[in-house]
């Protein structure tokens, strides 16, 4: 699939679940969607958003051809896509600031998410093209389970630290 169709489906999905749970209030959604404004719920939506397009993805290029070494880079990519927005997304916090206007915010809250899933979908090109090993293959099912695991899991139970510290709790 075109990294930038696959980047636009990614996008909507995770639009999904940023407003999933909040406008539908259905609790089935809570592990998948976001639940509140947190960086770690960014996360998780990026997590299973970019999930479920490679799925999408899937679907599509089954229909067309049998795609050979098709999920093992897709599932890396499911678990550095969050991170990839989070190095983003700080770029303008560590430059300018906190951002005033909403829809600079906006603007650049969907520029990232997408530029995120754009370069998930390079790399995931070139790991299609290299030996998929035993190894690899263990390593990318721990971090999906794992991923997966903490993203359901501190969604319902939050952890003792956030991702940064208050200065004032200090």
């Amino acid at each position: 699939m075109n990294i930038f169709i696959k980047s636009l489906i990614y996008l909507f999905i995770f639009i999904i679940l940023h407003f999933g749970y909040e406008l539908t209030q259905w609790s089935f959604l809570t592990p998948f969607c976001g639940i509140n404004e947190s960086v770690f719920q960014h996360l998780k939506m990026a997590f299973w958003a970019y999930l479920f397009t490679s799925g999408i993805e899937y679907l599509v290029i089954i229909k067309k051809k049998r795609a050979q070494n098709f999920w093992y880079p897709r599932l890396l990519s499911t678990v550095i896509v969050p991170w990839f927005t989070f190095i983003l997304w700080y770029i303008a916090p560590a430059l300018f600031g906190r951002i005033g206007s909403l829809i600079l915010d906006l603007i650049w809250a969907v520029s990232i998410t997408y530029g995120a899933a754009l370069i998930a979908g390079i790399m995931e090109k070139v790991t299609e093209k290299s030996q998929v090993t035993v190894d690899f293959k263990i390593g990318v099912w721990i971090l999906i389970i794992v991923s997966a695991f903490l993203y359901i899991w501190f969604t319902y139970r939050l952890p003792w630290i956030d991702l940064f510290i208050n200065p004032e709790v200090l």
